[in-house]
């Protein structure tokens, strides 16, 4: 298959990748890290992303590109509706996955998505923000996205999705409301966040099982994500006491645990290998002075080469 990657689309010498290709692969490449972060918003997934533009790609090489005015602009549209084949299919074959299903953490020190100079793209990345738009639907998912995060007024969103303007409104608005059923639980600064996850896992070294009661908030709930592969709680821990004693029996003093911070998905986080060589990102939400979600992906293929 060929590859919307610049370097490849030339290829090696005698490889025989047409001018066509090549030119393609660059108007494609141009916009790569606004598609890549659109298909990782829409997607929650780093890799299932990569598969949409690369389906983008060849999408774009069979069409008549000197018709196309704004390329940006078809090419949002094919990887947005990609995007939404994709959720679809997942959304049914969910129930066959093991334990909670969380996004793929992404590195973004730097940022494959393009600068994160807006709060609404780095919000937009946020593992809590992307676990809640797990419960809209396809196109609620990508009405909100795009408004929110691209800010695309809706006229331009109704073309992209074959909608008429009063629905794409109506489709936000539910979107929204939805949205902001949960955000009141993610509203700390990032440095708040910061201080609250350094602090969390020190007490949870400690055992000190006082101080994480007191950390958390009495309603925090803790998703993990091994899908199957490695040892995680395969229901979400809730309540004060439950997440204090599940962390402190997981990471207190009698396991050996390396706890690296890192930057995932614009927002601070720690990479926790433990003594077994099985490798956890952990990032939490966060609201008046405590935690109110603990989100851990263990799953081999979610946890990127960071640390």
């Amino acid at each position: 298959m060929e590859s919307y990657r610049r370097d490849d689309a030339h290829g090696a010498p005698g490889a025989g990748v047409t001018t066509e290709a090549a030119e393609a692969a660059d108007a494609l490449q141009a916009h790569r890290p606004m598609l890549l972060g659109l298909a990782y918003r829409l997607l929650g997934s780093r890799h299932d992303a990569e598969d949409v533009l690369q389906e983008a790609y060849l999408r774009w090489l069979g069409v008549d590109r000197s018709a196309v005015e704004e390329p940006r602009r078809y090419l949002s549209r094919v990887v947005t509706r990609l995007a939404m084949d994709r959720l679809r299919a997942r959304q049914a074959a969910r129930e066959t996955y093991v334990g909670t299903w969380l996004p793929e953490p992404v590195p973004t020190a730097p940022s494959p998505f393009g600068p994160l100079d807006r709060a609404e793209l780095r919000d937009s990345l946020s593992t809590a923000l992307l676990h809640v738009l797990e419960r809209l639907t396809p196109p609620e998912r990508a009405v909100y996205v795009l408004h929110t995060a691209f800010d695309l007024p809706y006229a331009e969103i109704a073309e992209i999705l074959d909608r008429s303007v009063a629905d794409c409104r109506q489709l936000y608005h539910r979107a929204t409301a939805r949205v902001r059923q949960e955000q009141r639980r993610f509203t700390a600064s990032r440095p708040e966040r910061e201080r609250l996850l350094d602090a969390f896992l020190a007490a949870a070294r400690d055992g000190d099982l006082a101080r994480l009661t007191d950390l958390v908030a009495a309603d925090v709930t803790a998703w993990n994500d091994g899908g199957g592969r490695v040892r995680a709680a395969l229901n979400p821990v809730t309540g004060a006491d439950r997440i204090a004693r599940f962390y402190a029996g997981v990471y207190g003093p009698r396991h050996r645990v390396a706890m690296d911070p890192v930057e995932l998905n614009g927002e601070p986080a720690m990479l926790i290998t433990r003594a077994d060589g099985s490798r956890y990102t952990l990032t939490i939400s966060a609201a008046d002075g405590r935690i109110t979600g603990i989100y851990v992906v263990g799953n081999p293929a979610k946890v990127p080469a960071v640390g």
